[in-house]
């Protein structure tokens, strides 16, 4: 059964399946950093969490500065959104299935709360990307 096909209450307290999530949701005391809110439940591990807040992180083969540095104050939202990504066990009701080779499930549509979009906007309006879009499109050949 994947997450996407489980009802109810079902839908937390569980990890999708994806490349670096645990196959189920326990204590880990030593997350890093921004993900350490997770540490009591926790679909990472204390590596993931580490790698999280890398510049160079193995975990999507990404760089945060692919444009330029990226200001700390706009990188911690998306460190945050990787912690959530990677460690939360309650993006059930969000879990979709996903067509591609390293996860079958993905998550979609998450609720942001206003106040948080704003500030991430007010923190990020100023730092440059160079990709309309960050989820399809890359040229990975050379690495």
């Amino acid at each position: 059964v994947t997450a996407a096909e489980r009802t109810g209450d079902s839908k937390l307290n569980i990890c999708m399946d994806a490349k670096h999530h645990k196959k189920e949701p326990g204590p880990e005391g030593q997350l890093y950093g921004q993900c350490v809110l997770w540490k009591d439940n926790a679909c990472c591990t204390a590596n993931t969490s580490m790698e999280a807040h890398q510049d160079q992180s193995y975990l999507y083969n990404f760089n945060w500065d692919h444009c330029g540095v990226m200001p700390d104050k706009c990188k911690r939202h998306f460190i945050q959104d990787t912690c959530l990504y990677e460690c939360s066990p309650n993006l059930g009701p969000w879990i979709d299935q996903a067509d591609n080779s390293w996860r079958k499930e993905r998550i979609r549509d998450v609720p942001l709360c206003r106040e948080d979009c704003e500030q991430w906007w007010e923190d990020c309006q100023e730092a440059v990307t160079c990709k309309v879009n960050w989820h399809q499109g890359w040229n990975w050949s050379t690495g």
